[in-house]
């Protein structure tokens, strides 16, 4: 068995064990396997073993190794999706709607409406989360929920016909307390449920909150989908490449 066969295992576990506690199903929580800085080949090993979500964080470096993983994504029993989940500049749009099954950080109303129009351009609809900053990190990225801009994009987005609204995505308070990290994950639940009546031509089924850390918490704080890196390929590599 390999390192990362183990690890599954391992994480499934938890998963498991997570989803009893509140509750929940296991099928109602999506594992997102988060493969930044890990070659094609190790997403190849990760697919082979069942998974087919995963999360990138930048355009460039996925760029580099998509070719080599156009086998899998065009699998039609289990087809590998990979979703763009850092941050995203405005003018890489057309690249993104490209390369990437759905971007999960949308955080401003230009940067959906550029991902519009080049989703429109490839006649394709591009599935979206709205990245939510829930904590005062300056370094985080998202839209603050009572803002003027998280409310322009909300009355905007049901009418960017190319993209497909499904939910919030949200990164909780680096190193806080078990009650700062609920909070934010519970935050994010509650807008969820305040923008679904308020908006409701808009998808919000999907709530993409918890890593490795704090994943269980966020499971049971109502996370529908959990993005786990470090847990899964083991300690990460520094990016080395260009720029984004």
């Amino acid at each position: 068995m390999t390192a990362l066969n183990e690890n599954l295992e391992r994480l499934e576990e938890q998963i498991a064990t997570a989803c009893r506690q509140a509750g929940r199903q296991r099928g109602e929580v999506e594992l997102m396997a988060v493969s930044k800085t890990y070659p094609a080949a190790t997403m190849a090993e990760a697919a082979a073993l069942g998974l087919t979500l995963f999360g990138e964080n930048r355009v460039q470096e996925f760029g580099a190794k998509a070719a080599d993983l156009d086998g899998l994504r065009l699998d039609s029993a289990h087809p590998v999706c990979v979703h763009l989940i850092g941050h995203l500049q405005s003018n890489k749009a057309a690249r993104a709607a490209e390369l990437f099954d759905g971007v999960d950080s949308v955080d401003s109303l230009r940067l959906a409406e550029r991902l519009n129009e080049a989703a429109g351009r490839l006649r394709r609809k591009l599935p979206v989360l709205i990245e939510v900053k829930l904590s005062p990190e300056e370094t985080k990225a998202g839209l603050e929920p009572e803002s003027a801009d998280a409310a322009a994009l909300l009355e905007r987005l049901p009418d960017l016909e190319h993209l497909e609204t499904l939910g919030l995505m949200t990164i909780a308070l680096w190193g806080g307390t078990e009650d700062e990290t609920r909070a934010c994950f519970r935050s994010l639940r509650e807008w969820r449920d305040r923008w679904a009546v308020a908006h409701p031509r808009l998808g919000f089924d999907v709530l993409s909150m918890g890593m490795s850390g704090d994943f269980a918490l966020a499971i049971e704080e109502g996370a529908t989908r959990i993005r786990v890196g470090t847990a899964l390929f083991g300690k990460r590599k520094p990016y080395v490449g260009p720029p984004e």
